[in-house]
C-alpha cells in the first residue's frame, strides 16, 4: 500500500474542507471518518485540531455565523439604515441559505447553546439588524420582536424553499420579495 500524500493542514483548512463536504452533502451527514476521508487523512489525526465531532460542529457554527454577518453586512452596507438596507439583507440571508444549504443549518444550531463565541456571532448579526431598522422608531422591545418577526419570515422562506415546500409554477422572488414587502408594511404601521 503506499503512503498517503502529506498535506499541511490548519484548522482554517480542515472547516473549510467540512463545510464544502456539508454543503455537497447536508449537515447531519458530516462525520469526522467522511472529512478524513475528503481531506485523504486518517481520522484520528483531525483530533489533532477539534475535540471530537462536536468539537468540529461548534467550529462549523462559528464559521457559518461568521460568513452569513460577513454576507449580510456587505449587502447592507452601501446602503441606508431602513428598508433600503434591511432589504439587501434579506436577499443576502436567502442567498445565503441557497449557496450554503448544509453550512445554513450550522448557521442555526450549536452544540453547546452556552458557547459565548457562538453566542456573540449570532449578536453580532442581531445587531447589524438592529442597527439597520432604527430608522422605524421602535422601542427596544419592539425592535427585537421585529427582528425576531423578520429572522422567522426568512428562515420559514429559507426551510420551506430547502423542502421542496414550493411546488406551484411561480416565481419564488417574488413570493419571498411580496411576503417582506408585506411585512415592512406592518412594520411601518406599527412603528
Amino acid at each position: 500500500m503506499s503512503p498517503r500524500p502529506k498535506i499541511a493542514l490548519d484548522k482554517q483548512t480542515i472547516v473549510i474542507a467540512a463545510a464544502q463536504l456539508a454543503n455537497e452533502q447536508g449537515s447531519d451527514r458530516v462525520t469526522l471518518a467522511l472529512l478524513a476521508k475528503k481531506l485523504n487523512i486518517k481520522p484520528p489525526s483531525l483530533y489533532n485540531h477539534f475535540n471530537g465531532l462536536p468539537g468540529l460542529k461548534r467550529e462549523l457554527a462559528l464559521f457559518s455565523l461568521e460568513k452569513l454577518y460577513n454576507e449580510l453586512e456587505a449587502e447592507a452596507l452601501e446602503k441606508s439604515p431602513g428598508e433600503e438596507s434591511v432589504l439587501a439583507i434579506t436577499d443576502a440571508y436567502l442567498a445565503f441559505a441557497r449557496e450554503n444549504p448544509g453550512l445554513y443549518e450550522f448557521a442555526l444550531s450549536a452544540p453547546d447553546p452556552s458557547d459565548e463565541k457562538v453566542n456573540h456571532a449570532r449578536e453580532k448579526i442581531v445587531t447589524l439588524v438592529l442597527s439597520k431598522i432604527k430608522p422605524f422608531h421602535f422601542s427596544d422591545v419592539e425592535a427585537i420582536h421585529a427582528v425576531r418577526g423578520l429572522r422567522s419570515l426568512m428562515h420559514g422562506f429559507a426551510s420551506l424553499e430547502q423542502k421542496g415546500g414550493f411546488g406551484m409554477p411561480f416565481d419564488i422572488n417574488e413570493s419571498y420579495r411580496l411576503a417582506v414587502q408585506t411585512f415592512f408594511r406592518g412594520m411601518k404601521k406599527s412603528g
